[in-house]
């Protein structure tokens, strides 16, 4: 975006050195890593060093649940998410998503998945959700071979996990170890799911708030939401970006000179669409898993309304600074890989309360009880 590069490297330099504050690590000097990804699937220390940590509801997660019992799990998997994205690059952030939106709602369960039936409402036709969430079908095309390969042993909540994290890496993004043993959850609820999940309206408390009703800090919220970097979003889910843009002269000001160019390119890519134009998240380097998001963020070219609250808040009560978290992660890649990947797997061990009862889903649509 060249009508604001020069803010983004001005604003990056300013802030050098207040957000060594939030390095995983210190360094002998301050180097701008801005936009440096490494290589793609470089592997993010989280430091559990391998300990089987606990899920909830008598789950217990661990890396190598799989190793005897499936030994390719992981490779199937793999294999898929290539293939999937090679065909369609949003792929990558369809999947990863699917993740999200299955952990924000009673754990991490795979209660996403479920179909409607008429016995059972899925979560599919939930606000957040409907016309919106795909890769359904690779998610399916996945779970079949692995039924082939070994029967009734790895769960779909773990290949929505296992996906996500490929999703990242074949993307350019870090890598982790994805803790496996979840079980699939019986039911699900559209409920949860349409008052859980964020919507791209949110302001940045409401945000926190949703983050620690799992029980998630604004940490993890800030970098989370660097999920961002890929993919895409309907006009509909960021007018309110566009809201007062072109109507006279005074727009200018209304919404800053710096950012007015990049609005207006919005309306652009939006008009004579009825809303339903998709356009990337992140117009800069759009397929890949970087920290241009949050760079784009400190430009005020955030395309929802949620992201760019990011970089103009304070600190939230009692929680980290939020924007000091935004400006970290634009000034040095490394430090968003890392604790990109330690939000991850801290999501990963979101699970159904106790007494929900799981099993290991056949077909990842309906409930064992129902095919």
């Amino acid at each position: 975006m060249e009508h604001a590069a020069a803010t983004t490297m001005a604003l990056l330099v300013l802030l050098a050195l207040d957000v060594s504050a939030y390095a995983t690590e210190p360094t002998a000097d301050v180097v701008n890593k801005s936009c440096v990804t490494g290589g793609a699937g470089a592997a993010v220390s989280i430091g559990y060093g391998g300990a089987r940590a606990s899920a909830g509801a008598g789950v217990t997660l661990g890396a190598d649940t799989y190793r005897a019992t499936c030994p390719r799990a992981e490779e199937i998997v793999r294999a898929a998410v290539e293939k999937a994205v090679a065909a369609d690059p949003r792929m990558a952030a369809s999947l990863l998503r699917l993740h999200f939106h299955d952990c924000f709602v009673n754990g991490c369960d795979g209660s996403v998945l479920l179909d409607d039936t008429p016995f059972l409402v899925g979560e599919k036709t939930a606000v957040p959700n409907a016309n919106s969430l795909r890769g359904f079908e690779v998610i399916d095309a996945i779970k079949d071979e692995l039924e082939r390969a070994c029967p009734e042993t790895v769960s779909c909540a773990d290949v929505l996990a296992i996906a996500a994290r490929d999703s990242v890496v074949v993307s350019g993004g870090p890598s982790w170890q994805v803790e496996v043993g979840r079980k699939d959850g019986r039911t699900a609820s559209l409920q949860g799911a349409n008052v859980n999940l964020p919507a791209p309206t949110s302001g940045v408390a409401t945000l926190v708030q949703k983050f620690r009703n799992v029980g998630l800090s604004a940490k993890d919220m800030v970098a989370l939401s660097g999920a961002h970097t890929i993919g895409k979003a309907r006009c509909t889910s960021f007018s309110a970006r566009l809201a007062g843009v072109g109507v006279g002269a005074s727009a200018g000001a209304a919404v800053g000179a710096s950012n007015l160019a990049f609005l207006q390119s919005l309306q652009q890519l939006c008009a004579g669409s009825a809303g339903s134009a998709l356009v990337h998240l992140d117009l800069a380097t759009p397929a890949t898993f970087d920290n241009q998001y949050y760079i784009n963020l400190l430009s005020g070219d955030g395309l929802l309304p949620s992201d760019q609250a990011l970089a103009s808040s304070g600190a939230a009560p009692g929680a980290e600074d939020v924007a000091g978290l935004v400006a970290a992660y634009a000034f040095d890649a490394s430090v968003f890989f890392q604790d990109f990947a330690e939000s991850m797997v801290r999501m990963g061990r979101l699970a159904p309360g106790a007494g929900s009862g799981g099993e290991v889903r056949r077909n990842c649509r309906v409930p064992n009880s129902s095919s």
